[in-house]
């Protein structure tokens, strides 16, 4: 059977030990590792492969041997609890043991985890698990976990409660950042809240995110935006010596000035248009940017657009003035506008 987006994370969680066995696949190979590994994990527990619980194999000793899995799934465990064989990066090579291993299962016998990559539609692997009727076929693909998965993740972990703009910004660094990297950020959250029982807040979701490049970019743009005339010249400097490129400064600081014009012009207000932006902006640069918009106003907003558009084709062109001094001259542009 196939097993939907939506119901996996129930499963993996939860893993029903009823069924003769589940593949994972999917083009990203991390993406599938993540989803097979949280699943043997929540079906064994932490002890299960210390108490032999756990037989893994490459589908590759499939070859030499068909009967191999068959023998996994039956061999008798010397200590209690639920079993696990698992195949890994299994191909329509290994189709056919495999597809024998889940006719003869029976209830007591190891679940069978099998991965893959990519499958087509009319995969003998695909069609073996889905056309099962107690087996599950789940295809991961390169969409970001969502609110219901990573709140999984978070209470497995023990940590229940995440609400609000919290969980908004889990969201929102699922989205920028991959799987891996995702799992990492997770971790973390969970080391700094051991022991605290409060809600998890934006506060602490951002002290365990991990800084980009973006956080330079800000730093100069903000200071345009509040006027802090004096500091731009050091700061379009040090990006400079980065390596940053001025043309992605442009894009960047017209994105932040369209977004502060956006929530200027809301018929609700800032605060209500900011609520609007895409991706979406939490914790204390969403309020930081509020205050930007309210001081700027829609009329002088769009004044900056129009400075920054002016830019843009200017960097683009083949003038032979220094780019990061047509910017930073664009930029204090701004710091004076802002003040007026």
């Amino acid at each position: 059977m196939k097993l939907s987006p939506r119901d996996a994370a129930g499963f993996l969680a939860n893993p029903d030990t009823r069924r003769a066995g589940i593949l994972i696949f999917g083009a990203d190979p991390m993406r599938v590792a993540l989803k097979r590994q949280g699943l043997i994990a929540n079906l064994i527990g932490p002890d299960g492969p210390a108490e032999m619980r756990l037989e893994r194999m490459a589908a590759s000793d499939l070859r030499d041997d068909p009967a191999r899995l068959n023998d996994a799934i039956k061999a008798a465990g010397f200590f209690p609890g639920p079993r696990c064989a698992f195949v890994d990066e299994a191909r329509d090579a290994q189709a056919e043991p495999i597809a024998a291993a889940l006719q003869d299962w029976a209830e007591g016998d190891a679940m069978i985890v099998v991965t893959a990559g990519a499958l087509r539609a009319g995969s003998a692997l695909r069609k073996a698990f889905e056309g099962h009727a107690n087996a599950y076929a789940l295809a991961v693909y390169d969409d970001p976990p969502g609110r219901d998965e990573i709140a999984s993740e978070l209470k497995r972990a023990g940590l229940a409660d995440t609400r609000g703009e919290a969980m908004e910004a889990l969201v929102a660094l699922a989205r920028d950042h991959d799987p891996g990297e995702f799992r990492h950020i997770l971790e973390k959250i969970v080391l700094y809240k051991h022991g605290d029982d409060t809600p998890l807040g934006v506060k602490e979701v951002e002290a365990c995110a991990p800084l980009t490049h973006e956080t330079g970019l800000d730093d100069v743009i903000n200071a345009a935006a509040e006027g802090r005339q004096e500091e731009i010249g050091p700061l379009v400097r040090r990006l400079a010596g980065q390596g940053h490129n001025p043309v992605g400064l442009c894009i960047a600081a017209l994105r932040h000035y369209r977004g502060l014009h956006r929530a200027a012009t809301a018929p609700g207000g800032a605060s209500s248009g900011m609520a609007s932006l895409r991706p979406p902006v939490y914790g204390p640069r969403r309020n930081r940017m509020i205050r930007q918009a309210q001081g700027w106003g829609a009329a002088k907003l769009e004044q900056a657009i129009s400075v920054l558009v002016e830019t843009d084709l200017a960097l683009r062109s083949a003038h032979k003035a220094p780019e990061f001094a047509v910017l930073e001259r664009s930029l204090i542009r701004l710091a004076i506008m802002g003040r007026r």
